[in-house]
């Protein structure tokens, strides 16, 4: 689990976060949910010690994060940004990267294994050997989650994972973001920008406003009240089908 205790945060004299607390199990996806310019970034690098919180306190199962050296922090949290470099690199070795916090003298064959499997547990096994340039952006994006993974961590870390996907790979991916949540009793925190996303694939919410946090919970928090008070839309959930969606009306 993770627990984040009045996390504070400023880029020189401008408030960024200010006294943001929330806390999460094993297994929990959480959707980070807010406005451009909330902190919804900031605050999940604040997380993985990217940025350094000028306040607060964030502990992983107990632990405090500021007490981890590099190698036990990513074996503890793994992150995915919005955007990554490509390189010239086959998807093989990228994922092998995120073997690198337990290797001693070089490639083990336990570090093969596991990175092979976890491709094909993301249904990328039959391109471990393509460059990274050649891939489309949803194939990208499922080999930089099989990276994270690899690195077996408590909490996974994701920035914005569908934003350049279109809608197919965006419910591929959040599926299979849930289900190696659930499976492997990770803590994900996702910052997502699609409340329709969040809702269908994550359990709890967590909605930042100016940076602090405004309301945290199931998907009861999500109400017509914190849509036009977060976002300043008109929004209103109706069911369908059994399940809750967001339908956004006039300002």
């Amino acid at each position: 689990m993770i627990e984040l205790r009045h996390i504070g945060f400023s880029y020189g004299k401008t408030r960024i976060l200010s006294d943001v607390s929330l806390e999460a199990r094993a297994g929990e996806c959480v959707a980070i949910l807010g406005n451009n310019g909330a902190g919804k970034s900031t605050l999940i690098t604040c997380i993985n010690r990217i940025r350094q919180p000028e306040k607060g306190e964030i502990l992983v199962d107990g632990r405090p994060v500021r007490r981890m050296g590099r190698r036990e922090l990513a074996q503890n949290v793994a992150y995915v940004a919005q955007k990554n470099e490509l390189s010239q690199t086959t998807v093989l070795d990228c994922v092998l990267l995120g073997r690198r916090p337990y290797m001693k003298w070089g490639i083990s064959s336990e570090d093969l294994e596991k990175c092979l499997a976890m491709l094909r547990r993301v249904g990328m096994e039959r391109f471990q050997l393509r460059n990274l340039s050649e891939m489309s952006g949803g194939e990208l994006q499922k080999v930089m989650l099989a990276r994270a993974l690899v690195q077996e961590p408590k909490v996974l870390l994701l920035d914005e994972p569908t934003s350049s996907l279109d809608p197919k790979n965006q419910y591929e991916m959040m599926a299979l973001v849930r289900e190696l949540a659930h499976e492997r009793h990770i803590t994900v925190l996702v910052v997502i920008h699609d409340l329709n996303l969040a809702m269908r694939y994550c359990d709890r919410f967590f909605f930042l406003k100016d940076g602090k946090g405004y309301c945290y919970g199931d998907s009861q928090v999500v109400t017509s009240q914190v849509i036009q008070d977060v976002y300043g839309i008109c929004g209103h959930v109706a069911e369908i089908d059994g399940k809750k969606i967001v339908v956004i009306g006039s300002v």
